[in-house]
């Protein structure tokens, strides 16, 4: 989502930061786990999707801070360090999964479903995020890992995604429309980056 819900958990639930026309497609549910160094759980025409482990990390960042200093994606304006980036992945488990998506062997698109919020009445519900490598966009793997994180939301027991994105994004908020999603609220002007005010759109997946 665009911004920090913790100080030290970002909060970007919902952005895809990926210009992505594909159709939804068939999926196929995995269990994940942080710690899985096997496998795929999908392999489509675009990605191979499978489980995120620490060896990952530095390829999820460079995705992610290319689009700190380029995007109203997500609303961060300092690069995630790699110290950063390791906490939070400390923050996500098998309930909170962490995915990747590979092409060639090389990582070109994450995403995640992270905790909407402490408080223990909150823990049905997720926040999604989705990344996808600035020179792969338009090949469906956005997509993919959207299907997928709905997919394993619905098999890990959650109620509710909540998608925060950036009012300018239209790409990601008709991508999750596609989805499922459904718009809920409209908030102004809460955001400030690079010079204007943003607005925030809230969409909502129930299960």
């Amino acid at each position: 989502m665009p911004g920090d819900f913790l100080a030290d958990v970002e909060w970007h639930a919902g952005t895809e930061c990926e210009r992505d026309s594909g159709e939804p497609f068939t999926h196929f549910v995995f269990r994940p786990h942080a710690t899985d160094t096997n496998p795929y759980s999908m392999t489509k025409s675009c990605c191979a999707l499978r489980p995120a482990t620490l060896n990952d990390l530095g390829a999820i960042n460079d995705i992610y801070n290319h689009f700190v200093h380029q995007s109203t994606c997500t609303y961060q304006e300092v690069p995630e360090t790699p110290e950063g980036r390791q906490k939070w992945f400390t923050h996500h488990s098998a309930r909170h999964p962490v995915i990747v998506a590979e092409v060639g062997g090389q990582i070109v698109g994450w995403g995640s479903l992270s905790s909407f919020h402490p408080r223990s009445a909150f823990r049905f519900t997720v926040e999604n995020s989705v990344y996808v490598h600035h020179q792969h966009h338009r090949q469906g793997i956005g997509s993919a890992i959207l299907s997928e994180l709905v997919a394993q939301a619905s098999v890990l027991g959650h109620h509710a995604i909540i998608a925060a994105i950036d009012g300018e994004q239209a790409d990601s908020i008709a991508l999750h429309a596609k989805f499922g999603f459904q718009k809920v609220a409209h908030l102004k002007q809460v955001g400030f980056k690079f010079g204007r005010w943003l607005d925030v759109v809230y969409m909502e997946r129930l299960f």
